[in-house]
């Protein structure tokens, strides 16, 4: 976020290594972790539902073709921006909070609640929803490629639940995942970046996307729709091969386990419902 949008004629950070230093230099290691509230409200949420909407439409589809593993993946990430957008705003405005100081001298937003909660008494449910468009723009067809990219992977790696290696295959297929869903979109997530984070400290630049797109270019050229890349996809790999990796994984556990049940002879004893 600190790479997409900052001041090409004063920048802070002249890449990757020396954002991630500088921040630790200035602001103490906890400087990496502002705004992890909002991912740890949001993700849970967000992964359920992710992963809900693909396994229920692909089904509704009938056949597990790749188009139709893309349709379904993209309906998922579609419907997921209810709370990707309000979650991203507010850890993009947590993220550039304080930018090189060890102690906050002015603090706007006490945590991402506290950050929602006073956009929505400014701006209204208008401003909560802020980036909507482009995250929907960005997140639509982001999707389609993680599961249709997962699926393929697996499939050419022969993914099976008796293989001795299925975790570090299940691992790197994620991983890919991540990454192509990511190279697919990310223009987009730097003009996300830029809309929701416009408007601190009460000056606006973008009327829109468009406006964004075409300010953006003419100022910075082609490379401005790059920014912060190499450190997202240092991200994706881990993110999203574990990710998959575990709900793969709990579910060929948990269809293992109902398979057993149905297979047993004799009576059926009854578990306790907690379980």
């Amino acid at each position: 976020v600190r790479l997409q949008v900052q001041n090409v004629e004063k920048p802070l950070y002249r890449g990757t290594f020396h954002c991630f230093q500088s921040i630790i230099k200035q602001e103490s290691a906890f400087g990496l972790y502002k705004g992890i509230g909002s991912p740890m409200m949001g993700l849970t949420f967000i992964n359920a539902l992710v992963f809900g909407v693909q396994g229920n439409t692909l089904r509704a589809l009938g056949k597990d073709t790749p188009l139709n593993q893309f349709l379904a993946g993209s309906a998922a990430g579609a419907i997921q921006c209810i709370i990707c957008c309000p979650m991203e705003l507010a850890k993009t405005r947590m993220q550039l909070q304080g930018t090189g100081e060890y102690k906050l001298k002015k603090k706007n937003y006490k945590n991402s609640l506290d950050c929602l909660i006073k956009i929505y008494r400014k701006e209204g449910l208008r401003g909560i929803n802020r980036g909507m468009v482009s995250t929907f723009i960005r997140e639509t067809p982001s999707f389609g490629f993680y599961f249709l990219t997962y699926d393929c992977m697996t499939r050419y790696l022969g993914c099976e639940a008796e293989d001795s290696y299925v975790i570090p295959k299940l691992l790197f297929s994620g991983g890919m995942s991540g990454i192509v869903s990511w190279l697919s979109t990310y223009p987009m997530d730097v003009i996300k970046s830029r809309l929701q984070a416009d408007g601190i400290g009460g000056v606006t630049q973008y009327k829109g996307i468009l406006d964004c797109v075409r300010k953006s270019y003419h100022d910075e050229g082609w490379r401005v729709f790059t920014r912060g890349l190499t450190s997202t996809l240092l991200r994706a790999f881990p993110v999203n091969a574990a990710t998959f990796a575990t709900v793969t994984v709990f579910l060929m556990y948990m269809r293992s386990e109902d398979n057993l049940r149905e297979c047993e002879p004799g009576p059926v004893i009854q578990q306790p419902s907690s379980l």
